[in-house]
């Protein structure tokens, strides 16, 4: 649990201000070609029902058989949350009926996870880090897809997800705004990308979080939480928590009391409805599944898996920031594990990190955006991004042309170097020619030289035409230092 509440997440109310407190249930499907308990295939997009074998539609006599990848998937999980591996594990039915759930049950994990407690640092846009307790990560099928919007009268079952690996990882009622609610899913899914066992895809469903919302008086016991099911957006995550804990406040300073339920989001009005009343774990009537025995697992196995873990965004953050980044800096190039790795190239490259991460963030990154464009798609390669910041470096072109230059190679392509020779853009550092081009502003510009006299500050005037006449590829220090001559100016001004 966080310290005490910080008064700019409370929620102003009639009778006083509230505290928000969140936790979450995340379910990622595992990276994997195949199914928890049979071979059939996980691809997404597959014609309905062309992945199901006899185990996921529950044919009779079928008998389900682990898939060892999809426990190392949880395993190497786990480890990047920084969490206990617990070395036995039992598979457990949960029992409920949905039309999508052909065995009636869902085969998951109760009382014994395969993974236990853990943490996840959160950075918070403010500079603020906060830390969120993993409560548990557990292993489980998932259900399959109704479909209501393919036959005026029928309602047709897609059994392709039905069978799929899923990891639930359920959170410590740590998160105390919808802001932290959001930047925690956002981790969660840059640390299961860097790990490479979930592909973090919100719109295609391999994630998506329910979101557990109460409200309480500062300092006081927690409320009832109610539970937001299947959120899949970080906007969608922050509506939701907004409404939702404004809802319970209205009710609570109304007298009345709060229902313990499931909700779902209505992104279109923005705004949670009640679902169904929430069921309590007796309710599933749990028992270890009698097909599956206990999981165990080697030590030597895990240890084994945790020496093959890559560098994960924590660890990444830094070691760039020991480069000379800012906090801020380091944060937006690893929030993606393709922006870090992209970023990693430019220094392979021979680019300064401050340099490289200045380039990105305040030129290519706005192109991207502009485009819709990820890191991966973008026209222009580190090597290329970094070519241009060496010709900065050496002074063979000024920091404008390098926009320039840029915008040529993002639309064209081609060599950053071949291109400079060929378009003549080369930095002009000939003194002779910066002279005469000073010596001819000047001339033209008699009134703002008696001017400039007495407000010395207006040389940057005098620079910007220069640099124009030049078609800015003058180097501006020269440029400074030849104008301080012609104009009689300190070397202050």
């Amino acid at each position: 649990m966080n310290a005490a509440p910080d008064k700019n997440k409370l929620i102003a109310g009639a009778t006083g201000p509230w505290e928000i407190v969140i936790g979450m249930e995340v379910h990622a499907q595992v990276l994997s070609q195949s199914k928890l308990f049979s071979g059939a295939a996980t691809a997404f997009g597959a014609a309905p029902n062309a992945q199901v074998s006899f185990v996921d539609a529950a044919m009779p006599g079928m008998l389900p058989v682990i898939n060892k990848f999809c426990v190392e998937q949880a395993v190497r999980t786990g480890l990047g949350l920084k969490a206990k591996i617990n070395l036995e594990s039992i598979f457990d039915r949960k029992n409920y009926f949905y039309p999508d759930l052909p065995a009636g049950y869902q085969i998951s994990q109760y009382k014994n996870p395969i993974v236990g407690e853990g943490e996840v640092t959160i950075d918070l846009k403010d500079g603020e880090s906060i830390r969120v307790g993993i409560e548990r990560l557990h292993l489980e099928q998932d259900a399959g897809k109704s479909l209501h919007d393919q036959h005026p009268d029928h309602s047709f079952v897609d059994l392709n997800r039905a069978g799929v690996a899923l990891m639930e990882i359920v959170t410590k009622p740590d998160m105390r705004s919808s802001e932290e609610a959001a930047a925690f899913v956002r981790k969660l899914r840059a640390i299961v990308r860097y790990l490479g066992t979930c592909d973090g895809n919100m719109e295609e469903g391999s994630m998506r979080a329910d979101v557990n919302v109460s409200v309480r008086k500062p300092g006081g016991p927690l409320g009832t939480r109610c539970e937001i099911k299947n959120v899949n957006s970080m906007r969608f995550i922050v509506q939701a928590v907004e409404f939702e804990a404004r809802r319970q406040v209205e009710i609570l300073e109304a007298g009345g009391e709060i229902r313990q339920e499931t909700r779902l989001f209505d992104s279109r009005a923005g705004e949670t409805r009640s679902m169904r009343s929430k069921e309590e774990a007796h309710d599933y009537r749990y028992f270890p599944d009698p097909d599956l025995l206990p999981l165990v697992l080697d030590q030597a196995w895990v240890n084994d898996i945790a020496a093959s873990l890559p560098e994960l965004p924590d660890a990444k953050k830094a070691r760039f920031m020991e480069l000379g980044l800012s906090a801020y800096d380091a944060s937006v190039l690893v929030a993606e594990k393709e922006t870090a790795d992209y970023f990693e190239a430019m220094l392979a490259a021979g680019s300064e990190a401050k340099s490289a991460a200045n380039w990105l963030n305040n030129e290519y990154f706005g192109r991207l955006n502009k485009a819709g464009l990820s890191i991966t798609d973008g026209p222009v390669s580190a090597e290329a991004n970094s070519a241009i910041l060496a010709m900065v470096a050496d002074n063979s072109i000024s920091g404008k042309i390098a926009k320039d230059l840029l915008d040529i190679i993002w639309s064209e392509g081609g060599d950053p170097k071949a291109v400079v020779e060929a378009r003549g853009l080369r930095q002009v550092t000939d003194t002779g020619a910066i002279e005469a081009a000073v010596d001819a502003v000047i001339a033209a510009n008699p009134a703002k030289v008696e001017e400039v006299k007495s407000k010395p500050k207006l040389a940057g005037w005098f620079v910007g035409q220069v640099m124009k006449q030049t078609g800015g590829k003058a180097n501006p220090q020269a440029v400074n230092a030849v104008l301080k001559v012609r104009l009689g100016l300190p070397d202050d001004a």
